[in-house]
């Protein structure tokens, strides 16, 4: 179509020729190169370039789009997200979408059904091999050009150690290809949410309509979530490959790579669909015209995932099935890091438990205050892990002049403070679950996660590891259940007291406290009839978070129970209920501190109250804040920290709600805070820091990004550890680095 009265004729100095198309974030161009070479230029509108939110996105767009560019993608050329009007140039891919072909020409099938089918696989392993989940897959999205069938738009992708953004009570996507976990849990989808959507696409070439359509789009992602799909017009052939790519739980779908080599084993002539044709089809895809991105928000009321405090994405299958392991491995709308009490066992505040890096993690077991590590030089490094194409990162404890770290591929790895070199790495084979990085570490034993290889029928899906400190060894492992998060909304399912820890069983049914060394049993303590538990530490106390098991199933804890959890005997004492969905943030003059989750139908919308518990008593008591407050939330020195995603850091009194003050960072998606060396630290996964006064928020320096990455998942842990003067940071891919407090790198 020609250019508008209004539109530009140029754009970073590419001449303008037509228009592409429209959607709702933007519009695409034909341009030109000056060799010639055709671009589509994506021109984001104008009313969301001063929003700082969609900047963020746009900006991970282009880098995700970098990521993967390749045989199967549209390249990127050229781009400018910081323009007053940003833009990204790409490589224009001639010809229609499956949209266009199939609404002009009705299903496909055969030989062209087949390519078409091996072509998107092809698409995705690429994709997911440089670590990245496109998020939106759908038949707009697919342009069938004359050298094959091409992936565009990855206005929504994230990579899959890092997150994205979800806009405040909507859910991004398009219902009819969306996984049941992108659907219930935006936050936390993985690679396999792709191969969901590539059935659903596969469905919808061979036949015309999608296997969950419906009358409204509402019904049609509560049909994606709870109902089996509609398969009876699919080619037999076809069908035996598609079915488990839609089963509800993602780890019963193939991978990428998996899936090709059952594609590539399909007869040449597939067939075609036993009925429909053209105009059969029932998507809600059909308006969106070529290289556009639409980015359609989509409410989902009726799908109901839950609006307690985690958000699992679990359909009926999975709950009978796997919903105790997968509960935290695909709750990413979690709040804070796998990471337990690392010395005498008090819940500090540092957002994760006494998480690596948090306040009080560091100075009693590492440098003294305002001391360095003797040698100390700035230093960066990389741990491998088991599964290099599962990029993630890492959360460490400093100890003497070690440092300690897990996450991702790591069960845990020693690396010598001063200069970063590695003294031991023990990896894990499985897919990491994200957000549980290291259980803890003692004087002599080191404790993490281990994850079953997908390919390992036999033995538990995730096991506690304890490590010998100065040599690696392995001590000890015990099967770990995974069902913490379904009840406090963080991957805790392990914690260091002293010298136990206390895990949940593989069943979910019981506590189990082992000597921190030998493993030995200490005590068992069974949850209360009808509930599920997780441990909550609190110094020198532990507590026990319940949910009864009706909310758990249902995605619903909208009123747990905290119990004192003897740590001689493991003897539970009564239940204090207390007013949700709430998590567990830190402590504060011994009582624990817990942030009231607002929810906007179905979506997260940020704290907007605190609630103190006081184990002395058995007492409640309850603050609201002046209003709603969306981020990633720590904990440190009795003061809340809330960071949004755009860079804003708020503190709150944790007694009363107040606001203490806000200041506006540069740093985006960060984590934090941790304390140390009159400072509090919040960085993101790029690596970028920022140093602020605890008592005014003034920044006192911030730091340049030091990788490539996207911003980071919201609510996770601290990434910043401190022992003295030293700041040692995790970024994405596994990458470390540290520095002097009082040398900061430079930034610019």
């Amino acid at each position: 179509m020609s250019l508008r009265g209004g539109d530009p004729v140029e754009i970073g100095g590419y001449p303008l020729e037509e228009r592409l198309g429209s959607g709702g974030m933007g519009t695409v161009f034909l341009a030109r190169t000056s060799s010639g070479r055709p671009v589509a230029i994506k021109l984001i509108h104008q009313q969301f370039a001063g929003d700082d939110e969609f900047r963020i996105r746009f900006r991970q767009e282009v880098a995700a789009a970098r990521r993967v560019s390749g045989a199967f993608t549209a390249a990127v050329v050229d781009a400018a997200p910081e323009a007053e009007q940003p833009w990204m140039a790409t490589t224009y891919i001639e010809g229609p979408t499956l949209t266009q072909r199939i609404a002009e020409g009705g299903p496909l099938d055969g030989a062209e059904l087949r390519r078409l089918a091996i072509g998107l696989a092809e698409a995705l392993r690429d994709i997911h091999r440089v670590g990245v989940v496109h998020r939106d897959l759908k038949p707009s999205n697919v342009v069938l050009s004359p050298e094959g069938p091409r992936v565009i738009d990855f206005g929504i992708s994230r990579a899959v150690d890092q997150q994205t953004l979800t806009m405040t009570g909507r859910v991004i996507g398009t219902p009819p290809f969306m996984s049941p976990e992108q659907l219930q849990a935006p936050r936390g989808v993985g690679p396999r949410s792709d191969v969901f959507s590539l059935g659903t696409l596969l469905v919808y070439a061979a036949t015309g309509h999608g296997p969950f359509d419906a009358d409204s789009p509402y019904m049609t992602a509560y049909q994606v979530v709870h109902e089996e799909p509609s398969l009876d017009a699919v080619p037999e052939a076809l069908r035996a490959v598609v079915e488990p790519c839609l089963d509800k739980e993602p780890e019963g779908r193939p991978s990428a790579d998996e899936l090709l080599v059952l594609l590539r084993d399909l007869p040449a002539e597939l067939g075609g669909a036993r009925t429909g044709g053209p105009g059969v089809g029932r998507t809600r895809d059909m308006n969106t015209q070529a290289h556009v991105a639409t980015d359609t928000p989509v409410r989902t009321a009726p799908v109901d995932p839950g609006t307690g405090s985690t958000g699992v994405p679990v359909g009926g299958r999975l709950r009978r099935r796997w919903r105790p392991v997968l509960a935290a491995a695909v709750a990413v709308a979690a709040i804070g890091g796998g990471v337990a009490a690392l010395t005498t066992g008090g819940f500090d505040g540092s957002g994760g438990g006494t998480s690596p890096g948090g306040a009080g993690t560091g100075q009693s077991t590492a440098a003294a205050a305002g001391a360095l590590p003797d040698g100390f030089e700035p230093w960066r490094g990389t741990v491998p892990g088991g599964r290099e194409d599962i990029p993630d990162e890492l959360r460490c404890v400093a100890r003497g002049d070690a440092l300690f770290c897990g996450g991702g591929g790591v069960v845990a790895t020693r690396i010598r403070a001063h200069d970063g070199s590695r003294v031991w790495t023990a990896k894990t084979p499985g897919i990491p679950v994200q957000g549980m990085h290291l259980v803890g570490a003692t004087d002599d034993t080191v404790l993490g996660y281990r994850f079953a290889a997908q390919d390992v029928p036999e033995g538990p899906r995730s096991e506690v590891v304890a490590l010998d400190a100065d040599s690696g060894r392995e001590l000890w492992s015990a099967p770990s259940g995974a069902q913490s998060t379904a009840v406090t909304g963080r991957t805790m399912d392990a914690v260091v007291v002293g010298s136990s820890v206390v895990t949940v069983d593989a069943s979910n049914s019981r506590f189990e406290a082992r000597d921190v060394h030998s493993g030995d049993v200490l005590w068992t303590t069974a949850f209360p009839a009808g509930t599920q538990c997780a441990p909550v530490p609190l110094r020198p106390r532990l507590l026990a978070m319940c949910a009864a098991d009706g909310e758990v199933d249902d995605l619903r804890v909208r009123r747990p129970t905290l119990r004192t959890l003897a740590l001689s005997s493991g003897a539970l004492g009564g239940p204090v209920a207390v007013d949700g969905p709430v998590v567990p943030v830190g402590a504060a003059g011994g009582r624990l501190v817990l942030l009231s989750k607002r929810y906007e139908g179905t979506a997260p919308a940020g704290y907007d109250g605190v609630a103190r518990f006081d184990p002395a008593s058995r007492k409640v008591t309850y603050a609201r804040f002046d209003k709603a407050y969306e981020g990633t939330s720590g904990m440190a020195d009795g003061t809340v920290y809330v960071s949004g995603q755009a860079g804003l850091v708020t503190a709150l009194d944790s007694a009363t709600g107040r606001r203490k003050w806000s200041r506006q960072t540069g740093v985006e998606g960060a984590s934090g805070p941790a304390a140390g060396a009159g400072a509090l630290y919040f960085s993101s996964a790029t690596g970028r820091v920022v140093a602020l006064s605890p008592k005014d928020g003034k920044p006192l320096w911030t730091t340049d990004p030091r990788i490539d990455a996207l911003t980071g998942e919201q609510d996770a842990s601290p990434r910043v550890t401190v022992a003295g003067r030293a700041v040692f940071v995790a970024a994405a891919r596994n990458t470390l680095f540290a520095f002097d407090a009082q040398r900061p790198p430079r930034s610019g």
